[in-house]
Parts: C-alpha cells; sequence; structure tokens
C-alpha cells in the first residue's frame, strides 16, 4: 500500500488508514505497590485521562492518592503494573521528559518557590530542561500572563499574598508545557477572593488536569469526572456530580460535603 493520504481538514480520504488517536495523556494500567516496610498501598489501580480531560482524585487520608501521584514522575516505581504519560513510559530511561510532562504543583507554594524574584522563579523549570533566550523569555511571559501575574514578575514572592504564590507556583509549571498538571489540593489555605481567582485561572487553561483534593466543591466547580480511591483501590470513576449525589458512597469513604451545600 502507498503512504496514507489525509485531506487539508485532515479527515482521511476514501481507501486511506484513519489519521492515528492521540495516546492518553494519562494510562496507569494494573499498578500495584508496597512500601518497604510491607504495607501495600495500591492494589492494581486502573486509571485513563485523556487529554483536555480535568478529573478530580478524592478520597480519605491514606487512601492512597499521594502513592499514586509519585508514580507518574517516577519518584516511586512500580511493583507491577505500568504508567505512561503521553504515550511515554515512566521508567528511569524517561525520567527527565516524564518530570517535564507531569506538571506537580504542590499544596505549598514554598516548595516550589526559592528564586528572587518572580520570573526567575518562572524561568527556573524551562531553562533546567535546556530552554534558552528569546524562547524562555517568551516562555516565562506567557506563563505569568496566563495566570495573571505578569505586573508581578520583578517581585520576591515571598511579598506576595498566598493566592499569588499559589498562581505564580503553577506557572512555575505551565512554563514546562506540561502534558498533564497534577494540583495537590489547590484550594488549601486560600481566602474566597484567592480561591475564586485561582478557579478561573483553572477553567480557562486548555489543559489536562488531575487534582487531588478533599474540597469537594470546589471539585465539582472545576472538574467534570472524579474518581474515588479508597484503601488502594478505585472504587468510584463517574461525573463528579453523580458522585456527589451518591450520600451512601460519600458515606461509605469518608468523603463529606460542606454543612449546608446543596447540589444544584
Amino acid at each position: 500500500m502507498g503512504d496514507r493520504v489525509i485531506s487539508p481538514d485532515h479527515t482521511a480520504l476514501p481507501g486511506s488508514s484513519p489519521p492515528a488517536a492521540a495516546p492518553p495523556s494519562l494510562q496507569v494500567d494494573d499498578l500495584a505497590f508496597a512500601y518497604p516496610d510491607g504495607r501495600q498501598a495500591l492494589f492494581g489501580v486502573d486509571l485513563t485521562i485523556n487529554r483536555g480531560e480535568r478529573v478530580a482524585l478524592l478520597g480519605p487520608n491514606g487512601a492512597g492518592k499521594t502513592t499514586l501521584v509519585l508514580h507518574l514522575n517516577g519518584i516511586l516505581t512500580a511493583g507491577h503494573g505500568t504508567v505512561t504519560v503521553g504515550g511515554l513510559a515512566v521508567a528511569k530511561q524517561n525520567l527527565r521528559e516524564i518530570r517535564r510532562r507531569v506538571g506537580i504543583v504542590f499544596q505549598d507554594p514554598d516548595d516550589q518557590l526559592f528564586m528572587p524574584s518572580v520570573a526567575e522563579d518562572v524561568a527556573f523549570g524551562p531553562a533546567n530542561f535546556g530552554v534558552t533566550g528569546e524562547d524562555l523569555r517568551a516562555r516565562v511571559d506567557t506563563a505569568l500572563a496566563t495566570v495573571g501575574m505578569q505586573e508581578h514578575r520583578d517581585r520576591s514572592p515571598l511579598h506576595l499574598s498566598g493566592g499569588q504564590r499559589r498562581r505564580v507556583a503553577l506557572a512555575t509549571v505551565l512554563a514546562c508545557e506540561p502534558e498533564i498538571l497534577v494540583l495537590d489540593e489547590p484550594s488549601s489555605n486560600l481566602d474566597p477572593v484567592a480561591r475564586r481567582e485561582l478557579a478561573e485561572v483553572l477553567l480557562g487553561l486548555d489543559a489536562t488536569m488531575l487534582m487531588v483534593t478533599h474540597d469537594l466543591p470546589y471539585a465539582l466547580q472545576l472538574c467534570p469526572r472524579g474518581v474515588v480511591l479508597d484503601d488502594g483501590v478505585i472504587v468510584a470513576d463517574g461525573p463528579m456530580r453523580e458522585l456527589l449525589a451518591d450520600a451512601e458512597l460519600l458515606r461509605r469513604h469518608r468523603l463529606e460535603l460542606p454543612y449546608g451545600f446543596t447540589l444544584s
């Protein structure tokens, strides 16, 4: 057969093969892991997140959420099963690229912000991955504009509010152009205005997102899909609104909506 022919609108012409679908941003297959003390933390986890999806990872403390996230960029190595990010296996030989593709925004921005100025913090990641000169400046400018922090580029992160630091921490990850954003409790310790501002930024992103949170209303606001992990097993995966409407599911897995909160 000859080469596949694609029409200008990228649809396959008659008699040709269709274009290959892009691999999922995240594919976790039969992932199991035990810590050195013998405690089993994950039991055969399967999870697929397609490009552009926003998914909330929910579960009580000790459910295995952090253990799962630490497998996504190779900090932990699976005892069994596989993880791929954008089709690339999380394996020792790929760790540099995997850590660019998996952008983790930590719960405490101070874990990510350590340079004298906001712009230097945002430049640090892409520079570490080999971006230089005008390309680096453009990455910094774009990331800061995306999170609404460009006017603060020359300030010390120490002089910013908690919400501003959270947005700068997000910008440091966006500047690396990751395949998937992983947000660890993004709304924690934010006042209502900062919480709303961050939500507006996140909803405006054209990015694949996995949000680890106990904040169920924030998960509902930001993520159409929810996954509940408990005792190292995914026990529910579906539309966020349906999960939160299931009172027995929430009770069984120690998840609770705020008092007075109603699903409209």
